[in-house]
């Protein structure tokens, strides 16, 4: 990723979940040392109360961000995409790093269901941190 600042994109359906609450963990864990995206192939009106209930639980607030729709731009723009279950709406790009992660969909749930999925992505993220950052 040479010497300029890596990004990512979250993507998921309704980027009202999974990407937020993945989007708000690399930008509390990495600060300004990664650009991150997330948007969604068929972006809900809003993000989901409970998800930014789960991420305020641990200081994280969300409560701010928009869902937003996906582009072929804001994936060229990237340098590692991760997919949470928008499979073919996806657009793919030579030379981009692509993950996707098989995480429950928040939408519907409690909080009880959602908190594991908050700490799920969290461990990812801090594997996903230490490796764009250890270059």
């Amino acid at each position: 990723m040479n010497d300029r600042t890596p990004t990512v994109l979250f993507v998921c359906v309704h980027n009202a979940g999974r990407s937020q609450m993945a989007a708000g963990w690399l930008r509390h864990l990495s600060g300004d040392r990664i650009e991150v995206r997330s948007a969604g192939s068929m972006p809900a009106e809003q993000i989901n109360p409970v998800a930014v209930e789960a991420m305020r639980e641990v200081g994280i607030d969300i409560a701010a961000e928009q869902p937003k729709v996906l582009t072929a731009e804001a994936v060229q723009d990237s340098d590692v995409v991760i997919t949470m279950g928008c499979g073919d709406a996806c657009p793919l790009y030579p030379g981009k790093r692509y993950e996707d992660w098989d995480l429950d969909d928040p939408a519907g749930q409690g909080i009880g269901a959602v908190r594991p999925i908050r700490d799920e992505i969290r461990r990812r993220i801090e594997t996903l941190t230490a490796e764009l950052l250890d270059r």
